[in-house]
């Protein structure tokens, strides 16, 4: 896994052994943060990473001038992972908490300017995250979610739903939310 852009762009990042995840891959990101860059300011946004995994799209977010990025991941070792990768970057505005992402969205105290989610594309309730982002109020009023979702699925019906890109066998779907 390399970054794709920013500060750290090139640099490659060893693979977490034994991780179950589904990173998403340099192409998806980079493809991301190319459509991002015309709708989302990330220098200095304070950002979530839901499901973060080993933290590649909070690493991402970071080597592109976000202020800080919190990551909400259940694997003990792949939280332990983002955060030693974001001190040997030199940045410590990587704050992971691992736990249940379901019940961090439910007790969240603070907004975001960019929530970002990759859950597992067969999880039970995928469909409902967007909906339960925006009544946890998890966005600053003009802030941005996005769910990076399996090809099967349409969330265009949802409310905040702008717009969703395809890369390869990855889909984007963004909202905002007022």
């Amino acid at each position: 896994m390399r970054i794709t852009g920013g500060t750290w762009r090139g640099r490659r990042l060893p693979d977490l052994k034994g991780f179950q995840g589904r990173p998403t891959t340099d192409f998806g990101r980079e493809g991301l943060f190319n459509l991002l860059s015309s709708r989302v300011d990330v220098v200095d946004a304070q950002v979530l990473d839901l499901f973060s995994g080993t933290g590649m799209v909070a690493l991402e977010f970071l080597s592109r001038g976000a202020a800080s990025v919190t990551s909400v991941e259940k694997a003990p070792r792949a939280c332990r992972f983002a955060v030693d990768q974001a001190n040997k970057l030199g940045s410590d505005q990587l704050h992971a908490i691992c736990g249940d992402v379901w019940g961090f969205v439910g007790k969240a105290l603070t907004q975001f300017d960019v929530v970002f989610a990759d859950p597992p594309y067969d999880m039970a309730k995928l469909e409902v995250l967007p909906e339960a982002v925006r009544k946890a109020k998890l966005v600053v009023p003009g802030g941005w979610f996005i769910l990076e979702h399996g090809e099967r699925m349409d969330v265009s019906d949802q409310p905040g739903f702008v717009l969703m890109r395809k890369y390869g066998h990855v889909r984007f779907s963004l909202f905002t939310f007022e």
